[in-house]
C-alpha cells in the first residue's frame, strides 16, 4: 500500500528563494518562483534546450506534460511563451494541491492539471493536439514501465503534431542499455531520434538522466549541436550513426514496457 502523499513529499526552500520538491526520498524538481527561467536540474535544462531548438520562443506552444511534481517546465514554458495552452497529467492530486498552495502558479496562466496517469490521460487527448509532449514521470525513482511501452508510444505519436516533438526524461545505469531499448521502441513510430545528456552520462561514467527527442519530422540537428555546445553544463548530443551504433541489437519493448533501473544510493552514482 502506497503511503499518503504527506508522508512521501517534502518541500525544501533554499536561501535564494527556490524550492526543491522531494518525493519518495529523492529530489523530484526544483522551482524558482521569482524566475521560472532559472532551471537548476540538468535534465530540465536539457528538456528546455530541446524545446527551444525545435520551437524557438516566443511563439506559444501547445504542450502536454506527463508528470507534474513542482510544475517546473510548465512554468518555464509560460515564462518564455506566455499564454501557451498546457495540460499536465499528474495522478497525485494531493501533490498538485500542495505545490500549487505553497508555490503558486503565475497569474493568467493556461496550465491545466488533470489528476490522471499518463497512459490514461494521453489516450483521452485529441489527435494532433500538441506541439510538444513531455514525459517526465517517476515512481519510487524509476520511470514507470507503461510510459516506455509501445501502447504509450503509439498514443504519444497520435497526439503530437506532425512537425511536433516528443520528449522523454529517462534514467539509466552506465552503458545505457535500458535507454537503448527505449530508443528502439520509440523510433519504430517516431523515426527521427536523438539523445541529450551530460558527457559523464553519455560516456558511462555515472548513473544519470538522458533526454530522448523523437519526431516524425527531421530534427534540427545543427541547431541542437549549437545548443549543447552553449549549455551551462558539459553536454553532448548523440544522433545519426553514433546513436545507431548505441542502439544496435537493442530489443524494443512490448506494449507494457519495462521500468528503468533502480537508482543507486546518491553516493554511488559515479563509477569512475
Amino acid at each position: 500500500m502506497t503511503p499518503p502523499t504527506a508522508e512521501r513529499v517534502s518541500l525544501e526552500w533554499d536561501e535564494q528563494g527556490g524550492v526543491t520538491v522531494h518525493m519518495d526520498g529523492s529530489p523530484q524538481s526544483h522551482v524558482q518562483p521569482d524566475d521560472p527561467t532559472l532551471l537548476v536540474f540538468e535534465y530540465v535544462q536539457h528538456l528546455a534546450l530541446a524545446v527551444e531548438a525545435v520551437a524557438p520562443a516566443p511563439r506559444p506552444l501547445g504542450v502536454t506534460h506527463v508528470g507534474g511534481a513542482g510544475l517546473t517546465l510548465p512554468r518555464w514554458v509560460e515564462a518564455t511563451r506566455p499564454g501557451s495552452p498546457q495540460i499536465v497529467l499528474e495522478p497525485d492530486a494531493a501533490l498538485t494541491e500542495l505545490v500549487r498552495r505553497e508555490v503558486p502558479l503565475p497569474r493568467r496562466h493556461r496550465i491545466r492539471v488533470r489528476p490522471v496517469d499518463g497512459l490514461t490521460g494521453v489516450r483521452a487527448l485529441r489527435t494532433a493536439s500538441a506541439d510538444v509532449v513531455v514525459t517526465d514521470a517517476y515512481a519510487e525513482g524509476r520511470v514507470p514501465p507503461e510510459l516506455v511501452g509501445t501502447a504509450y508510444v503509439e498514443e504519444v505519436g497520435r497526439v503530437v503534431r506532425p512537425a511536433g516533438l516528443a520528449l522523454w526524461n529517462l534514467a539509466d545505469e552506465p552503458g545505457l542499455r535500458w535507454v537503448a531499448r527505449v530508443v528502439a521502441t520509440v523510433e519504430a513510430l517516431l523515426p527521427h531520434v536523438a539523445l541529450v545528456a551530460t558527457h559523464e552520462v553519455l560516456k558511462g561514467r555515472r548513473f544519470g538522466n538522458v533526454v530522448l527527442l523523437a519526431s516524425v519530422s527531421p530534427l534540427p540537428v545543427e541547431t541542437l549541436r549549437r545548443a549543447v555546445a552553449r549549455a551551462n553544463l558539459p553536454t553532448g548530443l548523440r544522433e545519426g550513426e553514433a546513436l545507431r551504433r548505441m542502439v544496435a541489437g537493442a530489443r524494443p519493448f512490448g506494449p507494457e514496457g519495462e521500468a528503468s533501473p533502480v537508482p543507486p544510493d546518491a553516493r554511488g552514482w559515479r563509477v569512475r
